[in-house]
């Protein structure tokens, strides 16, 4: 199954959603992630957590979802408020969508909130695709 996963600025919660579902989905899913306004970079903070979680951070980038006509999901993710309002580009619309309402780490402030934060939205993450694995 392959998986799109959908925030605003893709920077923190969609790459999140990359990282974790490729490495965790032992092919069985693939995933990639875009945002209708990319921010051009992926937030320093994600990279570092991935990283101390054991996830390879190695290709992650903040892209539009432009970019990924060709990678054809099978369901598209929405993962923060703002990107589940958007009017999604005609090339999504026949696909299945659901929206995960995941609060964003990448604002909390103070290095031990922040982490937690992190860690958080991480075992939520990891708990879903856990779920989706057995299903499949």
């Amino acid at each position: 199954m392959k998986l799109l996963f959908i925030c605003t600025h893709n920077r923190c919660r969609s790459i999140l959603c990359e990282a974790i579902v490729n490495q965790r989905g032992g092919g069985a899913l693939r995933a990639a992630s875009a945002g209708s306004a990319p921010a051009g970079a992926v937030h320093p903070l994600t990279l570092r957590y991935l990283s101390e979680r054991g996830y390879d951070i190695a290709g992650l980038s903040s892209q539009s979802w432009d970019e990924l006509e060709d990678f054809k999901p099978d369901r598209v993710i929405t993962v923060c408020d703002s990107a589940a309002g958007e009017v999604c580009p005609l090339w999504m619309s026949d696909i299945s969508k659901e929206h995960w309402g995941l609060s964003d780490p990448s604002k909390v402030e103070g290095e031990r909130a922040a982490h937690a934060a992190f860690m958080s939205v991480i075992d939520r993450i990891e708990t879903k695709v856990d779920q989706w694995l057995a299903e499949v």
